[in-house]
């Protein structure tokens, strides 16, 4: 969790993030970066009513550090100058590198990549929809199943020159029924390895203790329960799962 220094320290804005549905802003705390949005900022969402989103950012980050994977950067709700808000630690990206990426059909690299569709752009180009084959976007494909990622852009995911990968904005997440929406459908049907049913074993036995315990101030009962039934629904099928009823399986725009 944060140090009482994030938690307590002043939150000084530096700028707004314009491109962003909701109110978001760059800040920093005792020199520290940080995204900041606050509650009073968010836009009513019909299918959503339940909660703030904020909220739902903070339980995204208990569950990521549940998983043990580190998907989510630091997250906690806090006081600002805009009031009760989300706070979330900024994340310095390496602007050489592209975990996701959409390009002419004919370009798609024949290895270090999955791809997900092929479609015509707004000039009627055939292009495809790519991202890398990597564990940590793998991770991130499991994490976004089970908390109901309704919102995975390509630019929701932080590329670091490490090769780590952040997930970040997940205001759109634990909706008690199906919602997932996602550009990381690369390994539909293949089987989950030990590594990652691990994760999701982690994530199940926490709800039954401290994570269930945090998570009844953020999301709904029965948002947790459904957190819950799908942790045992990935464990016992053991594959990623595939694209389900008459939603669109990916977000719009893609990024």
């Amino acid at each position: 969790m944060a140090e009482a220094r994030l938690l307590d320290g002043s939150l000084e804005l530096t700028g707004r993030i314009e491109t962003a549905s909701n109110a978001s802003f760059l800040g920093s705390i005792d020199g520290v970066l940080v995204i900041y949005k606050p509650i009073a900022g968010e836009q009513p969402l019909w299918d959503f009513p339940d909660g703030d989103l904020a909220g739902r950012e903070a339980a995204a980050y208990l569950v990521s550090e549940a998983f043990g994977w580190n998907v989510v950067p630091q997250t906690w709700l806090r006081d600002g100058p805009l009031g009760m808000g989300m706070v979330q630690l900024w994340q310095e990206t390496d602007p050489e590198q592209d975990a996701v990426d959409l390009v002419a059909k004919k370009a798609v690299p024949e290895s270090g990549w999955r791809r997900v569709f092929d479609g015509k752009d707004e000039r009627g180009r055939s292009v495809a929809l790519i991202h890398e084959d990597s564990a940590a976007l793998r991770r991130m494909a499991v994490f976004d199943v089970v908390v109901n990622n309704a919102d995975r852009k390509g630019d929701h995911v932080l590329a670091m020159a490490d090769g780590h990968r952040y997930g970040v904005d997940h205001g759109l997440t634990f909706h008690a029924e199906h919602k997932l929406r996602t550009v990381l459908w690369g390994w539909l049907g293949e089987d989950l390895n030990d590594a990652e049913r691990e994760g999701i074993a982690r994530v199940r036995a926490a709800l039954g203790a401290e994570l269930g315990q945090s998570l009844e101030s953020l999301i709904t009962a029965e948002e947790i329960q459904e957190l819950a039934a799908r942790c045992d629904r990935l464990l016992a099928e053991g594959t990623f799962p595939a694209p389900q009823g008459r939603m669109p399986a990916v977000p719009w725009p893609l990024f």
